[in-house]
């Protein structure tokens, strides 16, 4: 399994020349090669690894907090988990287009009455990763909103999350930006950070045995 480094912090907040940035990125497709719209419903499915099964992201309590809920995989693979809608920054002209910053948000109550919007939080000093988890702000690009924005951009024949906001400062972009990884942790696949230090060097036996990228399809 192949384990690289996405996004780089410096670049995510260059320029890019007048012809370049009035080039539309490409639109996300789901699984029947239509394209994602918002205020439409999907569900983020992992692209499955014999051995290494699970269904779609739910949220759930789990040994590190009770609420708000972090973003796990369903270990059951017939299930699509819950499903999310996508919010581009611009999200008057509706389609999701990959390298766009956007909020994910899940069609579904939280038990702790919070918000279902995913953010990065929850820092683990020994997994030396950030966490998925909700109750984040929906719109309202920012600084203060920063840990609320992710991309989805294209990976081999499929996709995959990055947390790498166009709109950041740059402290914050070089101690969280990475693909989003699924790390297992006390038996469950939760949602997590890639950091650049950890994937520039290639991750150690026991790093693959706790993680794998999160190359999904979207259905």
């Amino acid at each position: 399994m192949r384990y690289e480094f996405y996004c780089s912090p410096l670049a995510a907040n260059q320029y890019l020349p007048r012809a370049a940035a009035a080039a539309s990125p490409d639109p996300v497709l789901d699984v029947n090669g239509k394209i994602l719209t918002t205020g439409t419903s999907y569900y983020i499915l992992p692209v499955l690894i014999r051995g290494r099964g699970g269904g779609g992201l739910k949220m759930a309590t789990t040994v590190r907090k009770t609420c708000p809920l972090d973003v796990v995989q369903d270990r059951y693979e017939a299930s699509n988990g819950l499903p999310l809608k996508f919010t581009p920054v611009n999200s008057k002209k509706g389609v999701i287009r990959v390298h766009t910053d956007l909020n994910i948000k899940f069609s579904a109550a939280s038990i702790c009455h919070q918000s279902t919007v995913w953010k990065l939080d929850s820092y683990d000093e020994w997994a030396k990763q950030w966490f998925v988890t909700t109750n984040g702000v929906e719109g309202n690009p920012g600084p203060e909103t920063t840990r609320n924005w992710f991309k989805i951009e294209k990976f081999q024949n499929n996709y995959k999350l990055v947390f790498c906001p166009t709109v950041c400062r740059l402290q914050l972009c070089a101690k969280m930006s990475g693909s989003i990884l699924m790390l297992k942790e006390q038996g469950v696949w939760h949602s997590a950070t890639c950091l650049s230090k950890l994937c520039s060097r290639g991750l150690e036996d026991r790093d693959r045995s706790m993680m794998q990228y999160a190359q999904i399809q979207l259905q």
